[in-house]
C-alpha cells in the first residue's frame, strides 16, 4: 500500500528514534513517504495532497491536534486515516483501541493494514471545522487555552499541568457566576444558561493518566452526536461531574445542573459574550455563535481488527 507518514516532531512523546523505528517498520511491507509538519494547518494540506496523489493511507504520528488537521484534509476522499499516539493524551488513538505507546501501536496498525481493517465513520463539525471526538465550548476551551500558553509544560508535566490549569482557570480566568450562552438543540430544546457544552462524536471525553473520563457513554462514530451542557459552574457541580466521569456510567447522573442529549444531528450555540472553543484539544479562539453538525460516513479510518464500539 502507498502510505504517507505525517510526523509532528514537536509532539510530547515523539523522538527521532521513535520516528525512525516506525518509518522502518511501515516500510517493510509498504511504500512509505515520511514528512514533518512545520506549522499549524500543515498536516491538513499534506493529507489533502496525499489524497489527491492517490495515497491509500495517511498515518499520523503526533497528538490529537495534528490528527484532527489530517482528518480535515481527508474528509470526502477515499484515502484512509490512521493514528499513532505521539501526544500527551492521545484521546482518539486510545478510543479506537490502540496502545498508548507509538511503537506498540505500530504493530497493531500493521495488523490492521494487513487485514484491510478500515471503517467509514462519521464526524462532527463546528462552524465548518471537522472534529474526530469532540468540540468544547466555554470553560473547557478556556482551560485548553491556558495549557497552550505554556506548551512546554504540557510536554514535561503532562496531566498535572492540565489539572493545575483547570483550577487556575476556574479561580482566575473564567466567569463562573454568569451564564455564557444558550444551546438550541435540533429537537427544539433550548438550554439558556450554559457555561460549558461538549459535543461528542466518541466517548470518553479525555483521559487522566490511565483513567478514562466518560461523560457520554452512548457517543460513537456510527451515530449522531451526544451533547452535554453544564448549567452551573459551581465548584461542587464541576467536581461532581468529574468524579462521576472517572467512575464511568452515567456522568450526568440525576443532577439538575447537567443536561445530556444523545443522537443530535445538529445544534446551535448563541453566546451572550465572546466565548472560547476548542476542537479535539486544539484551541480555536473566541466566537459568539456556533453551528454544530453531524456528518455520517465521511472518513475512512484504519482501526485495530479487534476494535468494537466505535
Amino acid at each position: 500500500m502507498k502510505l504517507l507518514l505525517v510526523v509532528n516532531a514537536t509532539a510530547s512523546s515523539v523522538t527521532a528514534r521513535v520516528r525512525t523505528v516506525i518509518a522502518k517498520a511501515l516500510a517493510a511491507d509498504h511504500d512509505v513517504e515520511v514528512v514533518d509538519t512545520n506549522q499549524r494547518g500543515h498536516a491538513s494540506r499534506l493529507a489533502a495532497d496525499a489524497a489527491a496523489g492517490g495515497a491509500d493511507v495517511v498515518v499520523v504520528l503526533g497528538g490529537d491536534g495534528t490528527l484532527n488537521e489530517a482528518a480535515n484534509g481527508l474528509v470526502g476522499s477515499s484515502t484512509a486515516l490512521a493514528a499513532l499516539p505521539g501526544g500527551s493524551t492521545n484521546v482518539f488513538a486510545r478510543t479506537v483501541g490502540l496502545p498508548n505507546d507509538a511503537v506498540e501501536a505500530t504493530g497493531a496498525l500493521l495488523a490492521a493494514l494487513e487485514e484491510r481493517s478500515v471503517q467509514r465513520v462519521g464526524l462532527g463539525s463546528v462552524n465548518g471545522r471537522y472534529f474526530l471526538f469532540h468540540v468544547g465550548i466555554g470553560f473547557d476551551a478556556a482551560v485548553v487555552e491556558r495549557v497552550e500558553r505554556r506548551s512546554h509544560l504540557k510536554r514535561v508535566a503532562g496531566h498535572p499541568w492540565f489539572a493545575w490549569s483547570a483550577l487556575t482557570t476556574w479561580f482566575r480566568h473564567y466567569d463562573h457566576r454568569v451564564a455564557a450562552f444558550a444551546v438550541h438543540l435540533g429537537d427544539g430544546t433550548v438550554i439558556d444558561d450554559g457555561y460549558l457544552t461538549l459535543c461528542l462524536n466518541t466517548d470518553p471525553y479525555t483521559y487522566f493518566g490511565p483513567r478514562a473520563l466518560s461523560v457520554a457513554p452512548h457517543a460513537s462514530l456510527d451515530r449522531p452526536l451526544s451533547v452535554l451542557t453544564l448549567r452551573s459552574l459551581r465548584l461542587g457541580v464541576a467536581l461532581g461531574l468529574v468524579a462521576r466521569a472517572l467512575r464511568g456510567g452515567d456522568a450526568a447522573g440525576h443532577s439538575r445542573w447537567v443536561e445530556l442529549a444523545d443522537n443530535q444531528e445538529s445544534l446551535t450555540v448563541a453566546a451572550y459574550r465572546p466565548v472560547p472553543h476548542q476542537v479535539d484539544g486544539e484551541y480555536l479562539g473566541l466566537a459568539e455563535s456556533f453551528t454544530v453538525r453531524h456528518h455520517p460516513e465521511v472518513l475512512d479510518l484504519v482501526v485495530p481488527p479487534s476494535a468494537d464500539g466505535l
